[in-house]
């Protein structure tokens, strides 16, 4: 007796599509593609310009520092292999799982935060990283992406509520407003910023009201004020990057040493590995002003090199949020925006900064800066980038799960054959 293959199918695991599909994309042979092939390559390109550049930019800091220069691009290479990884695992987790399991990851993200508060790892005055062991663990990256899954479900689950009355809308601003006070705390008012941002735009694309959208902007408008004149340090970083030459070696250096790069390179830079900016002038170098590096060596070209594929990636999640949206797929395409826009943000403000066209906020450039966390989770929302695009191309939907009776049957029926 043959198994029926109806009952055969339901017992093949759900994977094997898509492992299937990686195989067409590597052979490059298939009618359909698996995935956005552009999205990948430009993701890719990024990381390795950001390993290229933080060699190039760590080496001094890191001779001064510790006595070995290769130190910092050595922990960044981990770092990139623990991220391929992380991302290439995430790629074969349905986007419905990340659904259903969106309260759990916003649960351990609140934990996370609370974690940092008590017995947190404080550099510089502020207390942000968790040490166990040799691992740090910046507990505000991995919040952003698990609020921006949470927010996701919760316009799926919610989306009359939300646009219907002021009670939906203010449930939302409730976690985001808990998890901004934490990140407060810390302080870090950089990331509560993009955290606002995202979520801001993420409800309005959901149908918010405008009525209700305009008052949460007034009054968000209004803290940020608050905060940033009542806090002696954020003051002097918007007044000296009004005129970071008016102190250039007090609270204006590190604008007029990240200026003065830009200015060295021109259009086609000083050549890969000749900045002197990096030689210990310009603090930060491989972190948050690595763009100044990148402006120096490899000039004009260089940036905007840079800065075309980090919005060909914001253009391509948007646009696969629409998809998402249009195919009945809210999660998807709630999700997608959500990339789509944290990514814009976040370069635009780590572009501003260095530039001086807004005051230093402290936050990565996404794929490229130094700084384990960020590229773990910035490779995880490119491939649940891809995860969802995947599914729209191919109109996946998650297997419902086969009763225990069903497949103790089929195995009977199988030994018997």
């Amino acid at each position: 007796m043959r198994v029926n293959e109806q009952q055969l199918e339901l017992t093949m695991p759900a994977r094997v599509s898509l492992w299937n599909g990686v195989l067409n994309f590597w052979n490059g042979g298939a009618e359909q593609q698996a995935f956005d092939r552009m999205l990948l390559w430009c993701a890719l390109f990024l990381l390795g310009l950001g390993f290229v550049m933080v060699a190039s930019a760590s080496m001094p800091v890191a001779e001064r520092l510790v006595g070995n220069p290769f130190y910092f691009v050595t922990r960044h290479g981990i770092y990139l292999c623990i991220s391929l990884i992380i991302g290439a695992g995430l790629l074969m987790v349905p986007t419905a799982v990340l659904d259903r399991s969106n309260f759990m990851l916003c649960l351990l993200a609140i934990i996370l935060l609370f974690a940092v508060l008590v017995i947190g790892h404080q550099v510089n005055g502020a207390t942000r990283w968790i040490k166990i062991g040799p691992v740090t663990i910046q507990a505000a990256e991995f919040a952003k992406l698990f609020f921006f899954i949470f927010l996701a479900s919760y316009l799926n689950r919610r989306y009359d509520e939300v646009r219907k009355n002021w009670r939906g809308f203010f449930k939302a601003l409730c976690v985001m407003g808990l998890m901004s006070g934490l990140l407060l705390m810390q302080p870090d008012l950089g990331t509560v910023i993009v955290l606002t941002v995202t979520a801001m735009v993420m409800l309005f694309i959901a149908g918010a009201r405008i009525p209700h959208f305009v008052a949460l902007v007034l009054t968000f408008l209004v803290l940020f004020v608050g905060l940033i004149i009542f806090e002696p340090y954020r003051m002097r970083r918007v007044t000296s990057f009004m005129n970071p030459w008016e102190d250039p070696f007090g609270s204006g250096y590190q604008l007029t040493q990240s200026l003065m790069a830009f200015g060295r390179g021109d259009v086609a830079g000083q050549g890969l590995g000749n900045s002197i900016q990096k030689l210990q002038f310009l603090p930060e170098a491989h972190t948050d002003f690595i763009l100044a590096v990148i402006g120096e060596e490899l000039g004009f070209m260089g940036v905007v090199l840079t800065i075309s594929l980090v919005m060909v990636i914001v253009v391509k999640a948007l646009l696969l949020g629409q998809r998402a949206l249009r195919q009945n797929r809210p999660f998807g395409g709630y999700l997608a925006h959500g990339i789509g826009i944290w990514f814009f943000f976040q370069g635009a403000v780590n572009m501003g900064a260095a530039a001086g066209l807004i005051p230093t906020k402290g936050l990565t450039m996404p794929l490229i800066s130094y700084g384990g966390n960020s590229l773990m989770v910035m490779c995880a929302a490119i491939a649940i980038l891809l995860r969802i695009d995947y599914e729209v191309r191919t109109g996946y939907v998650m297997p419902k799960a086969v009763p225990a009776k069903t497949l103790k049957s089929t195995k009977a029926v199988g030994v018997k054959a």
